[in-house]
């Protein structure tokens, strides 16, 4: 058994790095966002044309990139939602209740400063981790029955 895993939400770490890596030997495709911050908000723009306001500038983004994230949610097994300290993730909110709503199993990670502001999302998980290495835990444990340590 493989599971497809949609890696979702804050782009300014290496947290997705960290799972890929540890996951190496397991059979697990990884998929993801565009994680080039500029690529990812200036695709519409460069691809269809300017556009004078910005909100027109990054709706015609967050449509081309739409066309991924609904496409890879759509393929996931697993969805793995990082809220991280940086930003306001309304993306990864949005990607966490899309993935509920296609009924994917769902990972949330996240620190335990967010616990209370994030309580219908992690109700909404399968499981709520702290560290990417959780994770990988995780993600092992399911594919192979093997506990840590």
């Amino acid at each position: 058994m493989g599971l497809n895993v949609y890696l979702a939400g804050e782009i300014h770490t290496d947290w997705r790095d960290q799972i890929i890596q540890g996951a190496q030997g397991l059979d697990v495709t990884f998929s993801g966002p565009v994680t080039d911050h500029a690529a990812s908000d200036d695709c519409g723009v460069e691809i269809l044309g300017a556009e004078d306001q910005k909100f027109w500038h990054d709706r015609k983004g967050a449509l081309v990139n739409g066309i991924r994230t609904r496409k890879d949610l759509h393929d996931a097994d697993v969805v793995v939602v990082r809220f991280g300290d940086k930003y306001k993730q309304w993306n990864a909110a949005f990607d966490a209740g899309q993935a509920a709503a296609l009924g994917k199993s769902m990972i949330i990670l996240q620190p335990e400063e967010h616990d209370h502001a994030l309580k219908e999302v992690n109700a909404a998980a399968d499981a709520v981790a702290r560290t990417p290495e959780q994770v990988v835990q995780i993600l092992r444990y399911v594919l192979t029955d093997k506990l840590p340590g």
